[in-house]
């Protein structure tokens, strides 16, 4: 028996707790409102000749601060004239994508590994755990290079475009180096599992190692695999900043967040003139979203840890 069929309401129980905890409320509500004014813009990003609006150039328009009189300049404008609100929105489109997909791929990678290590012990548990401590030992922007090397020739020949290619390639890559730690977790938990008298009676039943994690391992770590899932999300964000700060992650035309921080860091910290909005509105987003996802953490690790008092089913 999980922990899970000890009461029917559990579950119902479990989600008006995640759903009334303050930090997850916020948290929940400003990333959705983030969520939804980017997603809206999406329909905006060409207009009807099929140009970019996101990258449409005003020759005259140079570096203008925000105005409150034109839409497209509410945020003001870029070095190239282009709309910074525009860049802003598709660029949260796309930072946000990366830090799902990659943080999808993480989880994925990581449960498997961590159960498949905890749950079987012995030479496997072993043999995992080395390769594990291996890639800990690897330089991680080494690593990110060299799969980008690697796997972005072979998606040009599947007829993906650049711009498509450069984007699956950045959160494999993130993904794929951002799974160590969950393994690590995750098989902890499937090694304090695998002992309690439940899992003993699941085998003893003729349950098989399907069957039992399916049934009996996945429900007891939903809890660990939700909070960690709201701080690898963050975690590939600021990673995938961090690349396009360095000039190897998303390739113009295509903006993020990051990469609008790295282009208008020098201008903004000019002492003569400075344009202060190309660094404060794409590092306020990036900020804001990184908060929102730490509050939803937080909360999830409050409410789902069965050690605290308002935890327990």
């Amino acid at each position: 028996m999980t922990l899970a069929t000890l009461n029917p309401l559990a579950g119902q129980r479990l989600w008006q707790r995640v759903l009334s905890d303050r930090r997850v409320s916020i948290g929940g509500g400003i990333l959705l409102l983030l969520l939804t004014v980017c997603l809206l813009s999406l329909p905006w990003t060409r207009d009807a000749r099929g140009d970019l609006f996101y990258d449409r150039q005003h020759a005259n328009a140079s570096l203008l601060p925000p105005q409150t009189h034109q839409l497209w300049l509410l945020l003001g404008s870029t070095k190239l004239g282009t709309s910074l609100l525009g860049q802003c929105l598709i660029g949260g489109v796309i930072s946000l994508t990366i830090g799902v997909a990659a943080a999808a791929i993480s989880l994925v990678l990581g449960v498997a590994v961590g159960v498949l290590a905890g749950y079987h012990g012995g030479w496997i548990d072993s043999l995992l755990m080395r390769i594990v401590d291996i890639l800990y030992a690897l330089p991680y922007i080494l690593m990110v290079i060299l799969l980008k090397l690697a796997l972005e020739p072979l998606l040009l020949r599947l007829w993906l475009s650049t711009a498509a290619a450069n984007l699956v390639v950045l959160f494999l890559s993130i993904g794929l180096v951002s799974w160590l730690t969950m393994a690590r977790v995750i098989r902890g938990q499937v090694l304090s599992l695998r002992t309690l008298p439940f899992i003993e009676a699941a085998r003893a039943a003729g349950a098989g190692p399907l069957r039992i994690f399916l049934r009996h391992l996945l429900p007891n770590l939903v809890g660990p695999i939700a909070v960690y899932a709201t701080l690898t999300v963050p975690q590939a964000i600021l990673q995938e900043s961090l690349l396009s700060f360095l000039g190897i992650g998303i390739q113009k035309p295509l903006p993020t967040w990051g990469s609008l921080a790295s282009d208008g860091l020098t201008l903004a910290l000019n002492p003569i003139w400075s344009r202060w909005w190309l660094l404060v509105f794409p590092c306020t987003l990036l900020g804001v979203t990184l908060l929102a996802l730490n509050f939803i953490g937080d909360g999830l690790r409050d409410v789902l840890d069965p050690k605290r008092e308002g935890a327990k089913i």
